[in-house]
C-alpha cells in the first residue's frame, strides 16, 4: 500500500486499531457489555431455520393485529 493512497475506510480502521492498543480499559468495557447487549447475527445463527420461521410468523401476526387495531 502506498502511504499517500490510503482510503477513508483504511484510515478509520487504522485509527480504531491504534485506539484499541492504547485504551485497554475501553476494550475491556466493550468486551464485558457485548455479552449483555448481543447482536442480531448471534440471535439468528442460534435459532435455526424453524426458530427463524416462528419468529417471522410472530412478527407478521403482530403487525397484522397492530394494523387492524390502530387503523
Amino acid at each position: 500500500m502506498i502511504q499517500g493512497k490510503e482510503t477513508l475506510e483504511e484510515r478509520n480502521e487504522r485509527i480504531r486499531q491504534e485506539e484499541m492498543k492504547t485504551s485497554s480499559t475501553a476494550n475491556l468495557n466493550d468486551s464485558l457489555t457485548r455479552g449483555s447487549n448481543g447482536n442480531l447475527v448471534d440471535l439468528i445463527s442460534g435459532l435455526g431455520w424453524k426458530g427463524i420461521g416462528i419468529l417471522l410468523l410472530v412478527l407478521c401476526i403482530g403487525f397484522i393485529i397492530y394494523t387492524v387495531i390502530f387503523r
